[in-house]
Order: structure tokens, then sequence, then C-alpha cells
């Protein structure tokens, strides 16, 4: 994301180009004025990466073997504070910088001791820009450091010392102190949503099972603490929690050339696959060679046990991937002391060695496991036998509408109003519920570049039932035949479905992975995401209780079949009003909740001629002013839905969605005063 040059801005004036348009950005300058290539983005993600960023440096403490404990404090003036006991920042002068270890690490970027043989063995920060990036974008930070007796401070404000490095007391302990304010300049509001800042130190505890992480808030007085012996196998566990397990958490570790890998996993009666992949503790969201490894093993093993004890027999044809992996919750853990990563936001882990020692710790350590519990490895088997079978309809069926997708116009659905445009980026399609509404929004959108599909009654729950059944449902079918990309069944491309042992890795395509008889790139059921018609799908539902459960519905949809789309971006959520207030002939305003109506009748109540209309869906407002409040490109509001946080999401839906009534209840009674306005939640 950085390189390791100082920046430089080049500017033209009148034509001329030379030396003197050059502009060298010094110290955290560059931070400062392209913070998106440090951080990401300036939006809530890149806020919270600030907070990711130091305390990833504690935890690389524990990894040293110098840490136990973490403290994490949201203060009452939306400060953060970041405490651990390891061994504290050096204080003694940088023989290079001529200034502490603490300036260094906090002004200079690329400075630490995660380079060759520097402080740390594993780590996940490679960089070196994230406390200093972290620094160049607070309005202040103070670090403390107590070390060898001592304890020392240093304030910063917006990246610069405001003095050296100073003893201010006397102690015992050891340990780092970071406290810091994010620039509103660069942030704007600066609000912290503690649902991402807690999961994200959960999923830290669970991957270091040794420390113990404590979280508090200052505004409520709320304090949790992280802290799991079982380390992963909980994490497993946890995931599975709104589920129905068919085992307990198998669980196995290894080293293996300098690597550390560790799985857990576990079935459970539902359809859906979901594995997290981390790497030096960085949870790596685009998987990489860890996560091929491990599903190649996976595939082999279990293919091979089954045929071991006659599940499948001569005559049958290997499982796939896909089938191995319905109901499968793993989550898989390497620490490595040189990971390669795809640019500093570490998505993807690209280490080619790893995928063969995940390959073989898991071959060694789940084939063990079902040698060991037949009864579980039944189960298994079965489920896979089970998914084999579902799996073959749905490719039909999927197959069936994929083909009539790719057809001309002739072929698509038939209620689905298309717009005249053939450039699919400026091209928008309206998901509406029930023909009524859907009359409405045909006369009200324009023409050329909004198409409409109604959809009748609710859309099956997919969270509940295999794809096979849902691709037998009238309103899915059309939705997949409209969009035209196809849908999402798996990816066996990187996978093994045959037999054979981990030695043959190197008779495979010389980076581990083999060429078995997967289902190939080429598959007619695979999801083609370059061949959507729209690219923006917008859901638009009534404001009340059915519509929100419709609109859930299709998000479940598209989260569990069409993922990439939210990926993407191609996702929104319509704002209709709920209120219309009209005053005297000529004057008319909308009002999408109450605290919106609220706001608009306060200022117009002495006026007289006041008239409230409550809309009881989309059904019953005119075709001009559904355009005008909900469909018009000029003045429109759209909510985008993304994939910031991937594990809240999912199971956010198999609390909502699935089949446990218990957890829905709870989180129904513990959030039912917070939706004041749903549609902004996403």
């Amino acid at each position: 994301m950085a390189n390791e040059q100082t920046p430089v801005v080049t500017t033209e004036t009148n034509g001329q180009y030379n030396a003197e348009q050059l502009t060298v950005l010094k110290g955290l300058e560059a931070v400062r004025m392209r913070p998106a290539m440090y951080i990401g983005t300036t939006g809530t993600k890149g806020l919270h990466h600030l907070f990711v960023e130091v305390v990833d440096n504690s935890i690389d403490e524990v990894l040293a073997g110098f840490a136990t404990e973490i403290e994490i404090t949201l203060h009452k003036d939306n400060s953060i504070s970041v405490r651990d006991n390891g061994r504290g920042i050096p204080v003694d002068i940088h023989q290079d910088t001529g200034v502490s270890g603490v300036e260094t690490i906090m002004t200079i970027l690329h400075a630490g001791g995660k380079f060759g043989d520097g402080g740390y063995k594993v780590s996940g920060g490679l960089h070196g820009v994230g406390v200093s990036a972290v620094n160049a974008l607070s309005e202040w930070l103070e670090v403390e450091v107590c070390r060898d007796g001592k304890i020392y401070r240093q304030r910063y404000e917006r990246g610069v010392p405001t003095g050296p490095l100073t003893v201010v007391g006397k102690g015992k302990c050891t340990g780092t102190l970071v406290r810091w304010y994010a620039d509103s300049q660069i942030f704007g509001n600066i609000e912290y949503h503690t649902d991402i800042l807690t999961q994200r130190l959960r999923e830290l505890a669970y991957l270091n099972k040794k420390v113990k992480i404590i979280f508090t808030v200052e505004s409520t007085g709320e304090s949790q603490t992280f802290h799991y012996e079982t380390g992963i196998a909980a994490f497993a566990e946890h995931l599975n929690r709104n589920k129905s397990p068919l085992h307990k958490v198998v669980y196995f570790s290894r080293e293996k050339d300098g690597t550390d890998v560790e799985i857990a996993l576990q079935y459970n009666d539902g359809y859906q696959e979901n594995i997290l992949t981390f790497a030096n503790n960085i949870n790596t969201t685009e998987g990489g060679v860890h996560l091929s490894g491990f599903k190649t093993a996976l595939t082999r093993v279990i293919n091979n046990y089954a045929r071991k004890v006659g599940l499948l027999k001569e005559k049958d044809n290997n499982f796939s991937g896909d089938d191995v992996r319905e109901g499968l919750t793993a989550v898989i853990s390497v620490k490595l002391f040189h990971p390669q990563f795809e640019g500093q936001t570490k998505t993807k882990l690209g280490n080619s060695e790893v995928e063969g020692i995940v390959n073989s710790v898991v071959g060694e350590g789940l084939g063990e496991f079902l040698e060991e519990n037949p009864a579980v490895g039944k189960r298994i088997i079965e489920k896979a036998l089970t998914a084999c079978r579902a799996r073959e309809a749905a490719r039909k069926a999927a197959d069936l509408v994929k083909r009539q997708s790719a057809l001309e116009n002739s072929a698509l659905p038939g209620k689905l109003a298309d717009c005249s445009e053939r450039d699919p980026s400026k091209c928008e399609v309206y998901l509406v519920e029930g023909d009524s509404a859907g009359g409405s929004a045909k006369q009200g959108r324009d023409r050329r570049y909004q198409a409409v599909l109604p959809l009748r009654g609710k859309i099956l729950n997919v969270e509940k039932a295999r794809l096979d059944r849902a691709l037998e449902n009238e309103e899915i079918r059309a939705l997949i035949t409209a969009l035209g990309t196809g849908i999402a069944l798996g990816n066996d491309e990187e996978e093994d479905t045959g037999l054979f042992e981990a030695e043959d890795l190197a008779q495979s395509n010389g980076n581990g992975r083999s060429n078995g008889n997967g289902n190939g790139k080429d598959a007619p059921y695979k999801f083609d995401i370059t061949k959507l018609r729209y690219h923006r799908v917008i859901i638009m539902t009534d404001a009340d209780v059915d519509g929100d459960h419709i609109r859930t519905l299709l998000l479940t949809f598209f989260f569990r079949y069409m993922r990439p789309l939210v990926e993407a971006g191609h996702i929104y959520i319509a704002q209709p009003p709920l209120y219309r207030v009209s005053v005297g002939k000529d004057q008319q305003f909308y009002a999408r909740n109450d605290e919106e109506l609220e706001n608009i009748t306060r200022g117009i109540r002495n006026k007289g001629g006041m008239k409230v209309q409550r809309f009881k869906g989309l059904g019953e407002m005119n075709a001009d002013q559904l355009h005008e409040t909900t469909m018009d490109m000029s003045q429109r509001t759209l909510a985008q839905v993304t994939m910031e946080e991937a594990i809240l999401a999912d199971e956010m839906f198999t609390c909502l969605m699935g089949d446990k009534v218990e957890p829905r209840r709870e989180f129904i009674e513990k959030h039912a005063k917070e939706v004041a306005d749903v549609d902004w939640h996403y």
C-alpha cells in the first residue's frame, strides 16, 4: 500500500513541468495527505482500522511471549486507550534517527521491530506504518511506556511531538499505553461501533488463548473480558451457537517447517459453510493458500474414509468439495515468520509452501480423528451423501435458469418491466413486493435506465432450505433469470475430489494444487458477476413489518447465494416515505419515520391547514409521488448494503432467519427499542 520511498507530489503550472513543480512530503505529511493509501478508507472502516493497528501491536507482544493482558477503554470523549503488560516500547536513543525509540516508532514510517531479525518472530503488522499512521491521523495521541523502573510519556498533535519523551514517575510495571483521538478533519464525525470493536477483540482472544483482553465503555460503565482457554475450538463453538451441531468440535494443531497450524471444525445440520481463515491473527477474508490447502485435504480425507468404510461404493462418484463442506464451520489459523500478503490490507495469504503444510496437517489430524471416532465419521459422510444428491438437483435447476438468462430478452421473466439501456453500469432494477406496488413503480420509473421486477409475496427463507428447494421457488427463479449472473453454488477450482495422499502433491501442478475432477471454471451453473444486467439492484418494500421481513429474506438470499453482488456494492435499499404532510393546496413534505415527521410538523403547526397521511404501502402512492420521493435519481436517497463485517453478518442472518427461536427472541428483546429507522442500519 505504501512504498519505501518518500512520496513526491507533482504540480503543473501554465504547461510547464520541471523540478520546481515537485513537492517532497516529509515525515507523516504523506499519510495526512493521502490517508486512504495507508488505512484503506477515511470512512467508518478506516476509523476502526486505527483501533486494529494499535491493538495488533499489543498482540504482537503476546505472540512474542511477553504480554498476557490487554486493557482497552473507549472513553467518554471518544478517545480510545490500549494498554498491555508487554516489554514496553524502547525508550533509548535510536542511533540513526537521533530520537527515542518511542518517537522513532510513532513518527517514522516503516520503523519497528518487525523487519529482518528484529524484536518479533511472528507479527501481523509487517510494513511498520501502523501506529505511525494512527499518530498522523489523530488530533492528538499520548503514549506512556513503563520499563526499567520508570514511566515515560510523550504527546503528539496530528503526528507532531509537543515535546520530548519525558520521565514522569517510577513504577515496577512493564508495558505500553497508547491513547488517541481520531482527527475529525480526516474522518468527520467520530463514532465507534462497539459491536465491531468487540468482534475483533473476541477474535484475538480466540486466536491467542494465553491472553486476557478487557474492554470497557466508559459512557455506560460496561466491561467485557475475553479469555478462552481452548482457543479456536471455542471460536468454532461460538460460531455454531445458534445452530445445531452434529458433534463436538474437532481440534488439532501441528508445527511444520517453522509454521504453526491450528484447525478447529464442527458440522451442523444447516446448509451453509462458514470457514474463517487467519494468518498471524489477520483475518484473511479472501482466503489464500492456507484455505486451498485445507479444502483439498478435507475433500480427500472424507472421500478416502467414505470408501474405506463402504459408504461410497466403487461405482459412486467422489464427493465434491461443496458436498463435504455443507454445514461445516471451521477456523484455520496459521502463524509464520515471513507471511506474504496481497498489500497492506492483508486479505489473502500467498506463501506457496503453506498450502502443502496445511494440507499435510489436515490430512494427518482429520484422518486420525475419523479413525478414532467412527460414529462421528458416519454422520459426516451421511450428510455429504444427502448434500451430494441435493446439489445435483440444484445444479440441474440452476443450469436451466442460467441458460434461460443467457437468451435474449424474450426469455426474461414476463413480469419484468425492463429498461431500454443495455449498458449495465447505467441500469438499475427495483425489486418490489406485489403487483400493486409494481404498477406504481412501473409508471413512476425512468424507462431508459430503470427496470422493475414485482415479486409476489415472500420468497423462500433460504436459511432453512437447501438450494434445490429454493430453485423450485418461482420468485427466486425469476430473480436469478432477471439478474443474469447465475447462482453461486460453490467453488471447487482449487481443490481435489480424488483419492491421493499428501505425497502426491509433488506430482500435481507444482504449487500444491491438485488437478482433480473439480467442477471447473466453465460449469454452466457457475456464478459470473460480469453477466450482471443491472449494477444497482434496489430492494423497495413497504415501510412496515411485512416489508422489513421481505427485505430481510431477499438480503439473506443475496448474502448466501449471490454474495459477490453484496461485496461489489451492487445491492441497495430504497428509502420510501411513511408519511406525507400537506400544507394548504400547494405544499407537501415527506417523512420516512416518526422522527422526521416531528421535525417537519414542528415548524408548521401554527399555520393551519396541515394534513398528515400515513401510507400503508407503496401501492397507496401515486406513480408521481413514488417517482419524486424514491425513484428520481436526482433527489432520492439509497442505502447501500456493504460487507464491512462478514462474520457479524453471518451470525446475524443465522440468528434472525435460522431454525432456533431462542437466539432470535433474545435479539429482538435486546434491540427492539433501538430500531426507530430500520432502513438506515445496513
